[in-house]
């Protein structure tokens, strides 16, 4: 009988674009591979043809299997992953192990298609070829299996590679995007809801690192709601990575604009002088950007001329907002997806639902939001947030 070792084989996508900086990317992705998988035993993970392999090296990395395909899974700049049987380049041998590997997927369904990909020209055996024996192998062997070349249940490939050959049963989808830490360090506003998270897994799949930035009431907002915050940024570490967590209290800063401004402008002063220390916060720490989960037209300190009024007080750094087009649905969809969703539902309020104004302005002038921002010494209460701010890193588990 002929032996064979499992192997998760992983692929990348838009890294192959990268030029001369090609191997920039592929050591970030494998680095990052490796320090997400150490955990569960010792692998050997390498390169070749814009494939990564994690082969389990010892007894305790092949019973967690399972989970090194699942976390796999989660790494930026994967677009599909498969679990595969590594064989050796021989049509006898593939052909022996072929119905062993496929047995238990191949019962479940009814249709599948065969396919090969012969990345070796070396090989005796054409794609087709390839094809046409393996396939004829798997129906004799189930009887109640038909051929489905345009709508299979399951797709059956064989590859042929530099090194080995290769047998699998389809592939599922990675997280996409690039790897971690290529695209600089973002600072992200995180509130309590449901889009800050998502606006930063976002970013994160392009490759930008996260820090956060909370900003809270106390004692207008509860101690569970700084909780809630804390186990969203951890939640995000999943897909993240670790996140070094600010928290800032803008009490005073509420108070003051309560007692000595209008009404109606409220919450566009107060994010005002959110972005002003995020700003501070961000060149503390050497983020290259403020991230928002800001979207057209969601409430009232969302509309075009409000965020104008916004964007007016940062001056040094971008402020991108990567939900700035996404409606509610789309957004909630992707907080499922990374599992902030039932956190970000708890009922604990956060600081922009205190003194919320009646009839916010949705059409401000800046002219007249400087007017009233003027009525109030912004130096020092910016000054005096900053001595509040404690600091939390959150680890990926």
């Amino acid at each position: 009988m002929t032996n064979f070792n499992e192997v998760i084989l992983l692929k990348y996508g838009e890294i192959v674009l990268k030029g001369l900086n090609k191997s920039y990317f592929e050591g970030l992705l494998l680095n990052d591979i490796k320090d997400r998988i150490k955990k569960y035993g010792k692998y050997n993970v390498r390169r070749a043809q814009s494939t990564v392999y994690v082969e389990p090296m010892d007894d305790e990395s092949k019973l967690n299997f399972d989970r090194t395909f699942e976390e796999c899974r989660k790494i930026f700049g994967i677009v599909s992953c498969c679990r595969a049987a590594t064989v050796e380049k021989d049509m006898k041998k593939i052909l022996e192990v072929l119905p062993l590997y496929t047995d238990e997927k191949l019962k479940s369904v009814k249709t599948f298609k065969m396919d090969a990909k012969r990345a070796d020209k070396q090989f005796p055996y054409d794609s087709p070829s390839i094809s046409k024996e393996c396939g004829a192998v798997l129906l004799r062997r189930h009887k109640h299996l038909k051929v489905d070349v345009k709508n299979p249940d399951t797709v059956v490939m064989v590859e042929i590679r530099d090194y080995a050959a290769y047998i699998h049963c389809g592939k599922v989808n990675g997280a996409g995007g690039l790897p971690c830490g290529c695209a600089g360090k973002g600072l992200l506003l995180l509130s309590g809801g449901i889009d800050s998270p998502v606006a930063g897994y976002r970013m994160a799949r392009r490759g930008v690192t996260i820090d956060a930035l909370h900003f809270e009431s106390y004692p207008y907002t509860s101690v569970q709601a700084r909780e809630k915050v804390i186990e969203l940024a951890q939640i995000m570490t999943d897909y993240c990575g670790n996140i070094n967590l600010n928290i800032i209290s803008v009490t005073h800063i509420q108070e003051e604009l309560k007692n000595k401004c209008r009404e109606e402008y409220f919450t566009l002063l107060l994010r005002r002088f959110m972005m002003k220390i995020a700003e501070r916060v961000a060149l503390k720490y050497g983020c290259g950007s403020i991230i928002t989960g800001e979207s057209v037209g969601q409430v009232a300190s969302q509309t075009i001329p409000a965020l104008t009024v916004t964007n007016d007080a940062v001056k040094k750094l971008p402020v991108i907002r990567p939900l700035i087009d996404n409606d509610k649905e789309e957004i909630v969809k992707y907080a499922r997806l990374i599992g902030t969703f039932e956190t970000s539902i708890l009922p604990y309020e956060d600081c922009c639902t205190v003194f919320t104004p009646k009839h916010p302005a949705t059409k401000p002038i800046l002219e007249k939001i400087i007017a009233e921002e003027n009525k109030v010494d912004v130096e020092a209460l910016i000054e005096e947030a900053l001595q509040t701010i404690t600091y939390t890193k959150l680890e990926r588990n």
